[in-house]
């Protein structure tokens, strides 16, 4: 089925939200049947088969961007018209909130009994572990650049958008599996140091979310909101230019 490619970046942002939130929910708050069970392993793998779940849905309606900073970074490579950006982003961002707000109603009788604010804050969106705001924005931008940079050499479809065909911006539904792969590995590799956001709207999106939350003593930690934003859209840039200059040498 083909969807409007805005609608199919909000719908595929909300399943990843619902999958990639509601696990972090499952491993963390009071009394799931999965709380402590190996969560960083649990996390990193249930996060790669959301994104190729999610990719896999919406990859032949919309190229199955789903994160601001791989509309940005294919933007900046040619493969994608700017004139859609601002469309893919605010549908990005509501999907985002959507789904982490799923999640939350799903696992609200666990909510209710978990009483540590930043376990809470932790299930919708990312924090340093340790607190250095210029290695923390190393580390959303490496972590998004290395995405991005992956996602360029795998994107391969033309797609029709309005009668016009965009050369190459998306992902085929065939590469769903090794994008959910990279952001698996990417996790397990690059993401014990924030937590690895490698999305302005996956962070920022369930942040608002967890801010209007009717809980006491939260904090949503806005002086760090920033960097899990910047970071991963000046890595997603990057590679769009470095990838940009490679091809054409």
């Amino acid at each position: 089925m083909i969807m409007d490619p805005y609608l199919a970046e909000f719908i595929g942002t909300t399943t990843l939200l619902l999958f990639g939130a509601g696990v972090v929910a499952n491993v963390n708050l009071k009394n799931t049947i999965a709380e402590g069970q190996n969560p960083w392993v649990l996390i990193t793998a249930a996060w790669g088969f959301a994104v190729f779940v999610s990719v896999f849905i919406t990859s032949q309606s919309s190229g199955a961007h789903l994160n601001p900073a791989v509309t940005l970074g294919l933007a900046v490579a040619g493969k994608f018209s700017w004139s859609l950006v601002p469309g893919y982003f605010c549908a990005q961002l509501f999907g985002a909130m959507l789904g982490s707000w799923l999640a939350y109603i799903t696992y609200i009788d666990h909510y209710r009994l978990t009483k540590d604010e930043e376990i809470i804050r932790g299930t919708f969106c990312t924090g340093p572990a340790v607190r250095n705001l210029k290695n923390n924005f190393f580390s959303e931008f490496i972590g998004t650049f290395m995405l991005v940079f992956g996602v360029l050499f795998i994107v391969g479809p033309n797609i029709e958008i309005s009668g016009s065909e965009i050369q190459n911006f998306g992902l085929g539904s065939l590469d769903a599996l090794p994008v959910g792969i990279l952001v698996w590995l990417i996790g397990i590799a690059l993401g014990g140091t924030t937590g690895y956001a490698i999305n302005p709207a996956r962070d920022f999106g369930p942040r608002l979310v967890y801010s209007f939350l009717p809980r006491k003593n939260k904090d949503a930690d806005w002086k760090y909101s920033w960097i899990p934003v910047i970071g991963p859209l000046v890595g997603g840039a990057t590679a769009g230019l470095i990838y940009g200059i490679l091809v054409n040498i």
